[in-house]
């Protein structure tokens, strides 16, 4: 199991916008096998600033859902991106 978390930033104007294009991904992404979540969400500081985060199974069901990425006008709507993804080697209560 891994993790898939990080910031994109986007035009503050822009960020509703590029967030409700995001909300069938998000959709499709909890529908999908291998999905344990999916959360796309504004940040409450930075008004720039898109949270992500994601729980997957599998490489192979995350690469899956994945197929080509961003529509090319979220990939043009991004400005930058800082994403990572993390693998699980435990789980704990907090």
């Amino acid at each position: 199991m891994f993790i898939v978390a990080g910031s994109l930033y986007v035009e503050p104007a822009e960020r509703d916008a590029y967030l409700e294009s995001c909300l069938e991904v998000v959709r499709q992404a909890r529908a999908t096998p291998g999905c344990v979540d999916f959360a796309i969400g504004p940040d409450l500081v930075e008004p720039g600033r898109i949270n992500v985060y994601e729980r997957w199974e599998s490489d192979d069901q995350l690469l899956a859902f994945r197929g080509s990425g961003p529509t090319q006008e979220q990939e043009t709507a991004i400005l930058g991106a800082e994403v990572h993804r993390y693998r699980i080697s435990a789980v704990e209560a907090p």
